[in-house]
């Protein structure tokens, strides 16, 4: 007897297209928006975590934008799909906090899984087939965070955006209301920076 595999439903929220959700949603729908919640929540905190540096933080601008986009829910024009205008919530209020957050925390290399092999200089500062200062991983990865953490919010965004979370120049360029020249500008001059910072790391013994 062969097996049945279920599928899901597409008359109940989980087996539903995003743009259905939305319609539904915006009829006052709770379960329709929870679905959406469910859908994008997790890459939504890791880019505020990333950005961050802090669990507590990360969750609590996470669930503020969702608020926030379920409050102006009215508004979405579907101009662009969901995922984006929510993530261009979440980044928007990630870099307003960070520009009113005094103490400012590193961040944590293991938990940011820093995509370093995207990034040719950072991997040639690493690589043993550099000539790199006798320097423990450990101590490297410190003067990274530093270095990251010293960036300007929208640099710094367009790294954890592109490096880290994978977007193209494109759908930064959304998320963050810019045009792509900007956003590869953007990125040109943060990976600059970092070198710049980590350049005493690459200098010959």
């Amino acid at each position: 007897m062969s097996e049945t595999i279920a599928t899901p439903d597409s008359n109940t929220p989980a087996g539903m297209l995003e743009g259905d959700l939305v319609r539904r949603a915006r009829k006052g729908d709770l379960d329709a928006y929870d679905e959406l919640v469910k859908r994008y929540q997790q890459r939504i905190y890791a880019t505020i975590y990333h950005m961050t540096s802090n669990h507590e933080d990360a969750n609590d601008l996470a669930q503020d934008a969702f608020i926030k986009a379920y409050s102006a829910l009215k508004s979405f024009k579907g101009g662009s799909t969901f995922y984006t205008w929510i993530y261009r919530i979440a980044v928007n209020k990630t870099i307003n906090f960070l520009k009113q957050r005094k103490n400012k925390h590193h961040y944590s290399l293991n938990d940011l899984d820093f995509h370093t092999e995207n990034n040719p200089d950072l991997v040639a500062l690493i690589s043993d087939k550099t000539p790199v200062r006798e320097v423990g991983l450990t101590e490297l990865q410190k003067k990274l965070n530093e270095a990251l953490m010293k960036l300007s919010e929208p640099h710094r965004m367009v790294v954890v955006l592109h490096d880290v979370q994978g977007q193209s120049h494109d759908e930064i360029a959304e998320i963050m209301g810019c045009n792509i020249g900007t956003v590869r500008s953007r990125l040109f001059y943060a990976r600059q920076q970092l070198q710049s910072y980590l350049s005493e790391y690459a200098k010959p013994t």
